[in-house]
């Protein structure tokens, strides 16, 4: 059973986690072993996103998910929550770098990418993110990779919003193979845009 968790905080972007959790949803329902929980980490508790939605999270993430998903949001806007607020807080890139050291794969959508930053863990590493973010990601040491999702073996990051349902598609494609993925795909009538780019391919 590979275990998927979605890692929410408050003013994270709605569609960075409910795209990929409504997809990953469906896949849990058919059979090819998936599982995705909504986590905060000081869970059980009631997060409220950037646009005001509010979701109630059972619990904290567990110590080792297959694949923790880190949304983004509130990066570039200097928003009181969001993305660049935890990266200052701190608390929440500790325990996703925790989470990577003790085997999880990390992905990102969006800004969550620089959480993952702010976890060192993407120095020297191939990497995407939103466009507004890309010279931080730049700055930060990670190499920035032309691609819509970067698959860089225990690290998966991918581009602006809308490429969560991307990021999803590939985690079933990676882990269940090209036929579900496809399956999916035409189940949520959407057509999968942009590059893969997977450790070893030419940037």
């Amino acid at each position: 059973m590979i275990r998927i968790e979605i890692l929410l905080y408050d003013g994270f972007d709605e569609l960075d986690a409910i795209a990929p959790y409504e997809l990953l949803s469906n896949v849990q329902r058919a059979p090819g072993g998936v599982t995705v929980e909504l986590v905060a980490l000081d869970g059980p508790r009631s997060v409220t996103a950037a646009h005001g939605l509010v979701l109630d999270c059972p619990g904290a993430p567990s110590e080792r998910p297959d694949v923790l998903i880190v949304p983004g949001g509130g990066w570039a806007d200097g928003a009181p929550t969001g993305a660049r607020a935890e990266a200052e807080r701190g608390a929440l890139p500790a325990a996703i770098a925790t989470r990577h050291a003790a085997g999880s794969v990390v992905a990102s959508v969006c800004t969550g990418a620089m959480l993952l930053v702010a976890g060192g863990l993407l120095s020297g590493r191939p990497a995407t993110t939103h466009h507004v973010a890309l010279e931080d990601l730049r700055a930060s040491g990670a190499r920035v990779v032309d691609a819509r999702v970067v698959d860089d073996g225990d690290m998966i990051t991918a581009g602006g919003v809308t490429s969560g349902l991307d990021l999803a598609l590939w985690l079933v494609e990676r882990f269940l193979g090209p036929r579900a993925a496809r399956a999916h795909e035409v189940a949520l009538e959407y057509e999968r845009r942009g590059t893969v780019w997977r450790a070893g391919a030419t940037a």
